[in-house]
């Protein structure tokens, strides 16, 4: 997969289109991304742009590299699961479009009221909501 950045921008999107396994859904999701960037751990609030059952995009200030390991965060539902940076695009200011892929296909982590045919049971394994990892909503409690 290209990052976007060795062909036109046109020509990125055609091959990136091609290798993408499920139908996107455009919609804006509020989401937390987690993980390390120059050495430092980050927490960064965003939103989706796109979500599928392997992933979604997203736009970030923080740097990350394609290839690094991230955690999303469904802010609705706080459940977490680990990701691998599989795009970025150029940037738009201060912020970069980032793909994330599931480690795992995880089209129940959305939510979505009518997720697209080829989301379903028969075309991927779902990981069920009871294997993503519950993000707590808070600090712990003091004794």
């Amino acid at each position: 997969m290209t990052n976007g950045r060795d062909l036109p921008p046109l020509q990125a999107a055609q091959n990136y289109s091609k290798l993408r396994r499920t139908q996107r859904v455009h919609i804006q999701m509020a989401v937390i991304v987690r993980g390390m960037s120059k050495g430092k751990l980050f927490e960064e609030e965003t939103k989706t742009s796109t979500v599928n059952a392997n992933g979604c995009l997203v736009s970030m200030d923080t740097p990350v590299m394609r290839g690094q390991q991230v955690s999303i965060v469904n802010s609705k539902t706080v459940e977490e699961l680990t990701c691998t940076v599989a795009f970025i695009s150029e940037n738009k200011g201060s912020k970069s479009e980032v793909g994330l892929e599931f480690t795992e296909p995880s089209p129940l982590f959305w939510r979505i009221g009518f997720p697209p045919e080829d989301w379903s049971e028969s075309s991927e394994r779902k990981r069920s909501p009871a294997q993503a990892k519950p993000h707590p909503a808070g600090p712990p409690e003091k004794k």
